[in-house]
């Protein structure tokens, strides 16, 4: 039996989960055995509930590698950035084939970041539509949605009945504890916190846990790939008593620590004049520097029209970060730290 402290039920009628559960980013990076040893460490561990994503590259087959195993005993959470119905009931028949199983317990739009990407998902023949056909045959068990804008989800529950939300919450991103997760609460939608040690900047994480427990956090999906994370990340939850001043203190040391460095997502900062997708970008290079997926980041790199090198250093961006985020003098040194990385001996410029 799990303690009741560490466990939540993410939506009505379903298993309890560990409030720890998996993210499926750095899996990738994995040899097929070790993301079999890491995964079986997971669930050893208690971890029941394990998120991935149609564009995590082999994130779903290694998962399928060991999970079905289990399959009585984990939920997995899909997600797909297609718009359209027909593409993602593809996408979820490519996933039911790659984590070999015959259902997803929660299937997600997948980063859905605009009032545009809403309209679509929520279409006639979008991709919600798509999930409810899925749902009725069987092959989903909920449907959920993903974002890093709080203000768009917060739309998106007052159009649809979206069973979980997923969104960055940590101490260093706190904007959805405002009012998307209150409102959360308030319709019974489970709350999954992604990026809950803020994509590996934060050093605190056992403080960091103990805070966003208290924000109406049902799960953090922390990415994991190594055994002693799994330790580390499932026995933070032996200790989910609120922070003293002290400890909140020392969260707010780490949050100073990150200062103008700290990209928030929250893209205030778009358009760009010259077209550079900044945020996916930030994005990119910590799964580059921080994931060490240097490979994948530079696949995603290289179908992107305009990229670091692109950047003229005019401010407007500056401007509009409500961080002032010196986004140029960045971008300058990550495509810098990028071309020596490619070419040991040179400087990139």
């Amino acid at each position: 039996m799990m303690n009741a402290a560490k466990t939540a039920v993410l939506f009505t009628g379903g298993m309890k989960v560990l409030r720890m559960g998996m993210g499926g980013i750095p899996i990738q990076r994995l040899e097929a055995k070790e993301a079999d040893r890491v995964l079986e460490k997971a669930v050893d561990s208690g971890i029941n509930f394990f998120d991935t994503a149609r564009g995590y590259t082999d994130s779903e087959s290694k998962l399928g590698r060991v999970l079905p195993r289990y399959r009585d005993r984990v939920l997995i959470a899909g997600k797909s950035f297609s718009r359209g119905a027909a593409e993602i009931l593809r996408d979820i028949e490519s996933s039911l084939r790659d984590l070999r199983t015959d259902h997803v317990d929660v299937y997600q739009c997948h980063n859905v970041a605009s009032e545009a990407d809403l309209e679509k998902v929520l279409a006639p023949d979008g991709a919600v539509s798509g999930l409810l056909k899925a749902k009725e045959q069987g092959k989903i068990g909920h449907i959920g949605i993903s974002g890093h804008k709080p203000r768009i989800l917060i739309k998106t529950l007052a159009q649809f009945a979206f069973e979980t939300i997923q969104v960055p919450c940590n101490f260093m991103e706190t904007e959805a504890m405002q009012e998307l997760i209150p409102m959360a609460r308030r319709m019974h939608v489970g709350v999954i916190a992604m990026k809950p040690v803020g994509g590996g900047n934060i050093r605190e994480t056992a403080l960091n846990f103990r805070f966003i427990f208290h924000q109406g956090v049902d799960v953090a999906i922390p990415g994991m790939d190594s055994e002693n994370q799994i330790a580390a990340n499932v026995a933070a939850l032996e200790n989910l008593a609120p922070l003293n001043a002290d400890e909140t203190a020392r969260l707010q040391a780490e949050k100073d620590r990150l200062g103008d460095r700290f990209c928030r997502r929250c893209e205030y900062c778009m358009p760009c004049p010259q077209g550079l997708p900044i945020s996916f970008l930030h994005v990119l290079r910590n799964y580059y520097f921080l994931y060490d997926l240097k490979d994948w980041a530079r696949e995603r790199l290289a179908g992107l029209a305009r990229t670091y090198k692109d950047c003229v250093a005019c401010g407007e961006c500056i401007k509009k970060c409500p961080y002032h985020l010196d986004m140029p003098t960045l971008f300058r040194e990550t495509w810098e730290k990028m071309q020596a990385d490619q070419n040991p001996g040179t400087r990139g410029g």
